[in-house]
């Protein structure tokens, strides 16, 4: 970083992808007095950021002729490749002011070799992805990779809805601890399906059981399950949070990092048989919570 950039304070955010979690940075950060840019390619959030008040471009490019601080909420590697060096990509007006901060949930391959691409630029790349569902912004942790005078530059602005930025390793490191994350997430949410399925085999009144369990000091219950299991009581699947598509996608890379590093992971790769089985039978974009359907039809008596 220059050392301009490095001791002026950011007062200008530019935000790429204005979807679930892009939407809860636009408001946490127009709340904090800064000035955001937004770029997303959809009307839909085009309008959401308006109404706002940030102001909406065009291009990435655009987005970093306004703004040095540039944070990305998108859902696939590809989408970051686009908006990087794409046409009308970032990497057309980057400098040595720069600071990008990735918050999606990729492989670390990815930011690495997004870090690799803007530094022909002389600019900085961060991987931060968000420990924390939307409902609890403000509150999230951001585990991050890079450089670290880099992070301290965006923590002003990150932690206008994260309440810390914490450095943990070089390029992709961040990247690596959220999807240790979500390996724990698929098998708390499996675990959690698969009790609640059974409660029927059983004989226990599933709510009953939710009510006890959440209401109890018991080392079981956890954020998640109290959210998976009130929403089995509730059948109340198609206004996901986190959809079964999407915990494929993270799950599989968390698998696919392991394996790349020697070992097979043995719970979670099991769970996520149990994942993919539940989106190839059409669930993919309702609730993780749906998982539990697959388990109701597995303990389902056979005529």
């Amino acid at each position: 970083m220059s050392s301009t950039t490095s001791k002026s304070k950011v007062e200008k955010v530019g935000i790429v992808g204005v979807g679930v979690m892009g939407k809860c940075m636009v408001e946490r950060l127009i709340g904090e007095k800064f000035e955001v840019f937004c770029y997303d390619p959809l009307p839909a959030a085009q309008e959401f950021a308006r109404n706002r008040g940030a102001t909406v471009v065009g291009s990435p490019r655009e987005l970093a002729q306004q703004v040095k601080l540039i944070v990305m909420s998108l859902p696939a590697p590809k989408y970051i490749f686009d908006v990087i060096s794409g046409e009308n990509g970032l990497l057309e007006e980057l400098t040595s002011d720069h600071v990008i901060v990735d918050t999606s949930t990729v492989n670390p391959q990815t930011s690495k070799r997004g870090a690799e691409i803007v530094s022909a630029k002389g600019a900085n790349y961060v991987d931060s992805p968000i420990l924390g569902r939307p409902i609890a912004v403000g509150n999230w942790l951001m585990p991050a990779g890079g450089d670290e005078e880099a992070i301290e530059f965006a923590k002003p602005a990150l932690k206008a809805f994260a309440k810390d930025v914490v450095r943990v390793g070089d390029h992709g490191a961040g990247d690596a601890l959220k999807l240790l994350n979500q390996l724990m997430f698929s098998v708390i949410n499996g675990v959690s399906a698969e009790v609640m399925a059974l409660t029927e085999v059983v004989g226990i009144d599933k709510k009953k059981f939710y009510d006890v369990v959440s209401n109890s000091d018991a080392a079981t219950v956890s954020g998640l399950f109290k959210e998976t299991a009130r929403r089995i009581v509730a059948d109340e699947y198609d206004d996901p949070v986190f959809t079964v598509e999407l915990l494929c996608k993270d799950a599989g890379l968390g698998i696919e990092m392991a394996k790349e590093a020697g070992v097979t992971p043995l719970i979670a790769g099991f769970v996520q048989m149990l994942n993919e089985n539940a989106k190839g039978k059409g669930l993919g974009q309702q609730d993780t919570s749906a998982l539990t359907k697959v388990f109701s039809e597995h303990f389902s008596q056979i005529d």
